[in-house]
Protein backbone atom coordinates (compact mmCIF):
# COMPACT_ATOMS: atom_id res chain seq x y z
CA UNK A 1 0.00 0.00 0.00
CA UNK A 2 1.33 3.57 -0.75
CA UNK A 3 2.38 5.69 1.93
CA UNK A 4 -0.23 8.64 2.78
CA UNK A 5 0.93 12.28 2.31
CA UNK A 6 1.03 12.64 6.05
CA UNK A 7 3.53 9.68 6.13
CA UNK A 8 6.06 11.35 3.67
CA UNK A 9 9.97 11.06 4.64
CA UNK A 10 9.87 14.18 5.43
CA UNK A 11 12.51 14.18 8.10
CA UNK A 12 14.31 10.81 7.04
CA UNK A 13 17.48 9.24 4.58
CA UNK A 14 17.07 7.07 1.91
CA UNK A 15 19.43 5.18 -0.57
CA UNK A 16 19.01 4.62 -4.16
CA UNK A 17 17.52 1.62 -5.81
CA UNK A 18 20.06 0.14 -8.11
CA UNK A 19 19.57 -3.19 -9.88
CA UNK A 20 22.70 -5.29 -8.01
CA UNK A 21 20.39 -4.81 -4.79
CA UNK A 22 17.15 -5.65 -6.23
CA UNK A 23 16.35 -8.54 -4.24
CA UNK A 24 18.32 -7.74 -1.16
CA UNK A 25 16.07 -4.89 -0.60
CA UNK A 26 12.99 -7.30 -1.29
CA UNK A 27 14.05 -9.67 1.00
CA UNK A 28 15.68 -7.88 3.95
CA UNK A 29 13.01 -4.84 3.95
CA UNK A 30 15.91 -2.77 5.68
CA UNK A 31 15.23 0.04 8.00
CA UNK A 32 15.81 3.56 5.51
CA UNK A 33 13.04 5.89 4.96
CA UNK A 34 12.83 5.71 1.60
CA UNK A 35 13.96 4.79 -2.06
CA UNK A 36 15.25 7.03 -5.23
CA UNK A 37 15.08 5.58 -8.90
CA UNK A 38 15.99 6.63 -11.79
CA UNK A 39 13.00 6.92 -13.89
CA UNK A 40 14.85 5.95 -17.52
CA UNK A 41 16.03 2.99 -16.00
CA UNK A 42 12.15 2.17 -15.94
CA UNK A 43 10.86 3.06 -19.48
CA UNK A 44 11.21 -0.38 -20.82
CA UNK A 45 8.83 -2.26 -18.36
CA UNK A 46 9.84 -5.76 -17.87
CA UNK A 47 11.90 -6.81 -15.08
CA UNK A 48 13.23 -3.34 -13.65
CA UNK A 49 9.47 -2.40 -13.30
CA UNK A 50 8.44 -5.43 -11.57
CA UNK A 51 11.19 -4.52 -8.92
CA UNK A 52 10.84 -0.89 -8.55
CA UNK A 53 6.66 -1.97 -8.41
CA UNK A 54 8.09 -4.12 -5.31
CA UNK A 55 9.84 -1.99 -3.34
CA UNK A 56 7.58 1.00 -3.92
CA UNK A 57 4.96 -1.35 -1.93
CA UNK A 58 7.66 -1.18 1.33
CA UNK A 59 8.93 2.12 0.60
CA UNK A 60 8.46 5.78 -0.58
CA UNK A 61 9.94 7.01 -4.02
CA UNK A 62 11.80 9.90 -5.13
CA UNK A 63 12.55 9.92 -9.13
CA UNK A 64 15.59 11.32 -9.89
CA UNK A 65 15.80 11.93 -13.33
CA UNK A 66 18.69 12.41 -15.71
CA UNK A 67 17.86 12.83 -19.12
CA UNK A 68 15.46 15.81 -19.42
CA UNK A 69 18.02 17.96 -20.01
CA UNK A 70 16.72 21.22 -18.28
CA UNK A 71 19.69 24.04 -19.71
CA UNK A 72 19.38 23.02 -23.24
CA UNK A 73 19.44 25.27 -25.74
CA UNK A 74 15.77 23.91 -27.24
CA UNK A 75 12.44 22.73 -25.50
CA UNK A 76 12.27 19.54 -23.22
CA UNK A 77 11.92 16.57 -25.32
CA UNK A 78 8.11 15.72 -24.92
CA UNK A 79 8.44 11.99 -25.43
CA UNK A 80 10.91 11.97 -22.55
CA UNK A 81 8.60 13.63 -20.50
CA UNK A 82 5.38 11.71 -21.35
CA UNK A 83 7.73 8.40 -20.47
CA UNK A 84 8.77 10.18 -16.97
CA UNK A 85 4.80 11.15 -16.33
CA UNK A 86 3.89 7.42 -17.28
CA UNK A 87 6.01 6.35 -13.97
CA UNK A 88 4.95 9.43 -11.45
CA UNK A 89 1.32 8.43 -12.70
CA UNK A 90 2.07 4.55 -11.74
CA UNK A 91 4.38 4.87 -8.57
CA UNK A 92 3.08 7.98 -7.01
CA UNK A 93 6.40 9.76 -6.02
CA UNK A 94 6.71 12.04 -3.17
CA UNK A 95 9.85 14.15 -5.36
CA UNK A 96 10.71 14.47 -8.81
CA UNK A 97 14.01 16.42 -9.72
CA UNK A 98 16.46 16.69 -12.53
CA UNK A 99 19.68 19.03 -13.18
CA UNK A 100 20.25 22.43 -13.66
CA UNK A 101 22.96 21.24 -16.65
CA UNK A 102 22.58 19.96 -20.33
CA UNK A 103 23.24 16.83 -21.98
CA UNK A 104 20.60 16.74 -25.31
CA UNK A 105 21.26 18.83 -28.40
CA UNK A 106 19.43 18.23 -32.08
CA UNK A 107 19.29 14.99 -32.16
CA UNK A 108 22.42 14.54 -29.96
CA UNK A 109 21.55 12.79 -26.61
CA UNK A 110 25.04 12.53 -24.44
CA UNK A 111 25.86 10.44 -21.22
CA UNK A 112 27.29 13.54 -19.70
CA UNK A 113 25.58 15.87 -17.39
CA UNK A 114 27.04 19.13 -18.95
CA UNK A 115 27.58 22.29 -16.67
CA UNK A 116 25.81 26.21 -18.01
CA UNK A 117 27.17 29.23 -17.60
CA UNK A 118 25.74 31.58 -15.01
CA UNK A 119 24.24 34.32 -17.54
CA UNK A 120 20.90 35.70 -17.96
CA UNK A 121 20.79 34.09 -20.92
CA UNK A 122 21.24 30.74 -19.89
CA UNK A 123 18.73 30.81 -16.24
CA UNK A 124 16.18 32.22 -18.99
CA UNK A 125 16.26 28.89 -21.19
CA UNK A 126 16.62 27.23 -17.96
CA UNK A 127 13.47 28.66 -16.43
CA UNK A 128 11.53 27.85 -19.43
CA UNK A 129 12.27 24.32 -19.34
CA UNK A 130 11.90 23.85 -16.07
CA UNK A 131 7.97 25.39 -16.28
CA UNK A 132 7.80 23.28 -19.82
CA UNK A 133 8.15 20.74 -17.15
CA UNK A 134 6.40 21.49 -14.30
CA UNK A 135 3.28 22.55 -16.67
CA UNK A 136 3.37 18.86 -18.50
CA UNK A 137 3.38 16.92 -14.91
CA UNK A 138 1.19 19.14 -12.84
CA UNK A 139 3.23 19.56 -9.85
CA UNK A 140 6.50 20.74 -9.38
CA UNK A 141 9.81 19.18 -9.23
CA UNK A 142 13.32 19.74 -7.66
CA UNK A 143 16.56 20.93 -9.72
CA UNK A 144 19.93 19.86 -8.43
CA UNK A 145 22.75 22.18 -8.38
CA UNK A 146 25.72 20.74 -10.84
CA UNK A 147 29.49 19.25 -9.99
CA UNK A 148 31.55 20.48 -12.79
CA UNK A 149 35.48 20.65 -13.55
CA UNK A 150 35.73 23.81 -15.59
CA UNK A 151 34.86 27.28 -14.89
CA UNK A 152 33.36 29.23 -17.72
CA UNK A 153 35.53 32.40 -18.30
CA UNK A 154 32.46 35.11 -18.16
CA UNK A 155 29.46 34.65 -15.66
CA UNK A 156 26.72 37.12 -15.00
CA UNK A 157 25.99 35.84 -10.93
CA UNK A 158 27.68 32.76 -8.40
CA UNK A 159 26.20 29.44 -8.81
CA UNK A 160 23.97 29.77 -5.75
CA UNK A 161 22.44 33.03 -6.79
CA UNK A 162 21.66 30.89 -9.92
CA UNK A 163 19.63 28.72 -8.54
CA UNK A 164 18.25 30.95 -6.49
CA UNK A 165 16.83 32.70 -8.89
CA UNK A 166 15.45 29.62 -11.11
CA UNK A 167 13.73 28.57 -7.89
CA UNK A 168 12.22 32.03 -7.36
CA UNK A 169 10.93 32.99 -11.27
CA UNK A 170 9.78 28.96 -11.82
CA UNK A 171 8.54 27.76 -8.09
CA UNK A 172 10.60 25.06 -8.42
CA UNK A 173 12.88 23.45 -5.60
CA UNK A 174 16.38 23.10 -4.90
CA UNK A 175 17.74 19.57 -4.84
CA UNK A 176 21.21 20.44 -3.22
CA UNK A 177 24.01 17.96 -3.37
CA UNK A 178 26.28 18.94 -1.01
CA UNK A 179 28.91 16.56 -2.26
CA UNK A 180 28.45 18.52 -5.92
CA UNK A 181 29.23 21.59 -3.44
CA UNK A 182 32.27 20.40 -1.71
CA UNK A 183 33.72 18.97 -4.92
CA UNK A 184 33.56 22.25 -6.79
CA UNK A 185 34.94 24.47 -3.72
CA UNK A 186 37.74 22.30 -3.94
CA UNK A 187 37.71 22.79 -7.60
CA UNK A 188 36.94 26.21 -8.39
CA UNK A 189 38.40 27.69 -4.69
CA UNK A 190 35.41 29.03 -3.06
CA UNK A 191 34.34 28.73 0.43
CA UNK A 192 31.51 25.52 0.45
CA UNK A 193 30.24 26.80 3.77
CA UNK A 194 29.60 30.45 2.16
CA UNK A 195 27.44 28.78 -0.40
CA UNK A 196 25.33 26.48 1.99
CA UNK A 197 24.57 29.89 4.13
CA UNK A 198 23.50 31.94 0.81
CA UNK A 199 21.28 29.32 -0.65
CA UNK A 200 17.30 30.06 -0.69
CA UNK A 201 17.66 26.92 2.25
CA UNK A 202 13.36 27.36 1.91
CA UNK A 203 13.67 26.09 -1.37
CA UNK A 204 15.40 23.26 -0.35
CA UNK A 205 13.32 19.87 -0.63
CA UNK A 206 16.13 17.16 -0.48
CA UNK A 207 19.79 16.60 -0.14
CA UNK A 208 22.47 13.98 -1.98
CA UNK A 209 25.53 12.90 -0.39
CA UNK A 210 27.95 10.89 -2.51
CA UNK A 211 31.46 10.00 -2.57
CA UNK A 212 34.29 11.31 -4.65
CA UNK A 213 37.81 10.73 -5.88
CA UNK A 214 40.70 12.46 -6.54
CA UNK A 215 42.70 12.74 -9.84
CA UNK A 216 45.88 14.00 -10.21
CA UNK A 217 47.21 15.10 -13.66
CA UNK A 218 50.50 16.73 -14.87
CA UNK A 219 50.29 20.22 -12.97
CA UNK A 220 47.58 19.67 -10.65
CA UNK A 221 44.69 17.92 -9.68
CA UNK A 222 40.76 17.53 -9.34
CA UNK A 223 38.33 15.88 -7.48
CA UNK A 224 35.56 14.23 -9.25
CA UNK A 225 32.08 13.34 -8.44
CA UNK A 226 32.54 9.34 -8.92
CA UNK A 227 29.77 8.28 -6.43
CA UNK A 228 31.59 5.25 -5.73
CA UNK A 229 32.91 5.73 -2.38
CA UNK A 230 32.22 6.20 0.81
CA UNK A 231 31.03 9.87 2.11
CA UNK A 232 33.85 11.92 2.77
CA UNK A 233 34.72 13.04 6.57
CA UNK A 234 35.02 16.78 5.69
CA UNK A 235 31.17 16.35 3.46
CA UNK A 236 29.74 15.20 6.35
CA UNK A 237 30.53 17.95 8.22
CA UNK A 238 29.46 20.16 5.05
CA UNK A 239 26.31 18.01 6.11
CA UNK A 240 26.03 19.10 9.43
CA UNK A 241 26.17 22.99 8.76
CA UNK A 242 23.79 22.28 5.74
CA UNK A 243 21.16 21.22 8.23
CA UNK A 244 21.11 23.59 10.57
CA UNK A 245 20.30 25.99 7.52
CA UNK A 246 17.85 23.98 5.93
CA UNK A 247 16.05 22.04 8.75
CA UNK A 248 15.39 18.27 8.75
CA UNK A 249 15.19 17.74 4.99
CA UNK A 250 14.77 14.12 3.35
CA UNK A 251 18.50 13.06 2.71
CA UNK A 252 19.83 10.58 -0.14
CA UNK A 253 23.21 8.61 -0.09
CA UNK A 254 23.91 8.03 -3.69
CA UNK A 255 26.14 5.25 -4.80
CA UNK A 256 26.13 4.31 -8.14
CA UNK A 257 29.08 2.43 -9.29
CA UNK A 258 31.53 -0.19 -7.50
CA UNK A 259 28.57 -1.11 -5.43
CA UNK A 260 29.16 -2.04 -1.54
CA UNK A 261 26.96 -4.61 -0.02
CA UNK A 262 23.44 -3.47 0.46
CA UNK A 263 24.07 -3.47 4.57
CA UNK A 264 27.05 -1.09 4.06
CA UNK A 265 24.47 1.37 1.98
CA UNK A 266 21.84 1.75 4.46
CA UNK A 267 24.90 2.09 6.95
CA UNK A 268 25.77 5.33 5.20
CA UNK A 269 21.89 5.98 5.47
CA UNK A 270 22.19 5.95 9.18
CA UNK A 271 25.25 8.34 9.71
CA UNK A 272 22.71 10.84 7.79
CA UNK A 273 19.96 10.10 10.02
CA UNK A 274 22.22 10.43 13.09
CA UNK A 275 22.67 13.92 12.29
CA UNK A 276 18.97 15.04 11.18
CA UNK A 277 17.95 13.29 14.70
CA UNK A 278 20.28 15.13 16.69
CA UNK A 279 19.63 18.53 14.74
CA UNK A 280 15.66 17.65 15.64
CA UNK A 281 16.43 17.30 19.08
CA UNK A 282 18.46 19.98 19.58
CA UNK A 283 15.80 22.20 17.69
CA UNK A 284 13.14 20.52 20.08
CA UNK A 285 15.51 21.32 23.23
CA UNK A 286 15.66 25.16 22.23
CA UNK A 287 11.82 25.13 21.68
Amino acid sequence: MHPTPENLPKKESGIGLRTPHYKTILEEKPTIGWIEAHPENYFGGGAHRHYLSKARELYPLSLHAVGLSLGSDQPVCEEHMRQVKELIEIYEPFQVSDHASWSASGNAHLNDLLPLPYTEESLKRLCENIDRVQSYFGRTILVENPSSYVAFAVNDMSEYEFMNEAAKRTECGILLDVNNIYVQSQNHDFDPYHYIDNINSAAVGEIHLAGHIKRDFDGGSILVDSHNQYVKHAVWELYEHTITKTGAVPTLIEWDTDLPPLSELVREAGKAQKIIDAHEAKSHAAE
